[in-house]
């Protein structure tokens, strides 16, 4: 018993105890400063240009705050019936709509025809991959004023009007024309040039999940390789998932549209009133008018439709159904 006790009180024994919770406590405190060290900064970012806006935009559309975003008059929900009740907005949400239908699923067939082309082929797969991702890395303030300048400036000489000289048509005035409306094609082309890529590669993700297995049963019942019978009833099927998100995402993302809009068709002038997207609208309410109470009134309306028509696409899709 005395040697167990003097064993167990012994300075050496305690001395080493004591330096590996000192040494634990050193590591845990680098661990978390190393944390802190990385996370830190984006938190604060966060916090800062994120949060703190989202919070004060939300208390401000509750307040009369003309030509200053200090809260003056609190009017309740009048800035948002009164946003609700405008016959802009109400246009520029139908204008918005008719963009998504046109460039959600144009993006959706594009990106899913780029990514099965690029996954079939032999050699040069990363070539292709960044060549197709490339533009999603462009400004699109940059993309929007290349294609209002120079592809469909609506000069004879413009790219696009040249193509039409090949086949014998004759020039046309791309932008500045409510009728017929060609406008909607230099809208929808551009955004579909900037956001292909990355819906692609989203779709590549997918089909290198699917078993190669199936595809070489099918092979030996008689289905031709990157046959109509494949890609109906194993590549779409099995991409099911994939194509969900990108349906949701590419609609919330036409929703946000407000580079294209606003520099090729401008904010204030005359062309602007061909289509003026939700977005370009609170834009001239909050910085033209200085109305910003209304315009963070209209902010938070337009966060409550994307966040309900998002909700019921992903219903009808059966986004987040378990699959028996």
């Amino acid at each position: 018993m005395a040697t167990s006790k003097n064993v167990a009180t012994s300075p050496e024994v305690y001395g080493d105890s004591e330096i590996d919770r000192k040494g634990r406590r050193k590591r845990q405190l680098q661990t978390t400063l190393a944390f802190w060290g990385f996370v830190g900064p984006m938190m604060l970012g966060l916090i800062i240009f994120a949060y703190i806006p989202i919070i004060w935009g939300f208390i401000l559309s509750f307040f009369e705050a003309r030509n200053t975003i200090t809260p003056t008059d609190f009017v309740g929900l009048d800035n948002y019936t009164s946003i609700i009740g405008d016959n802009q907005f109400q246009n520029s949400i139908v204008t918005i709509l008719i963009f998504a239908v046109f460039i959600v699923p144009i993006t959706l067939l594009f990106s899913l025809w780029l990514a099965i082309m690029v996954n079939t082929i032999k050699f040069a797969k990363g070539f292709f991959r960044s060549v197709f991702f490339l533009p999603t890395a462009c400004s699109y303030v940059v993309a929007s004023l290349v294609w209002r300048i120079t592809l469909f400036n609506g000069l004879p000489y413009g790219f696009a009007n040249n193509i039409l000289y090949i086949f014998g048509l004759d020039p046309i005035i791309w932008i500045g024309t409510a009728n017929p409306p060609y406008y909607w094609v230099v809208l929808v082309t551009v955004r579909l040039w900037l956001q292909v890529g990355f819906y692609m590669i989203l779709y590549l993700a997918g089909l290198q999940e699917i078993p190669k297995e199936l595809y070489e049963a099918a092979y030996v019942d008689g289905a031709k390789p990157g046959g109509w019978a494949t890609f109906s009833r194993i590549t779409f099927p099995l991409l099911r998932n994939t194509t969900i998100a990108v349906l949701l995402l590419n609609l919330i993302a036409a929703f946000q549209a407000f580079d294209e809009f606003y520099n090729i068709l401008g904010a204030k002038s005359g062309l602007a009133l061909l289509a003026r997207p939700p977005l370009v609208y609170l834009y001239n309410i909050a910085f033209t008018n200085q109305n910003y109470g209304a315009g963070a009134a209209g902010g938070f309306i337009l966060v409550g439709i994307i966040i309900i028509i998002t909700l019921i696409q992903g219903r009808l899709l059966g986004f987040g159904r378990s699959e028996n």
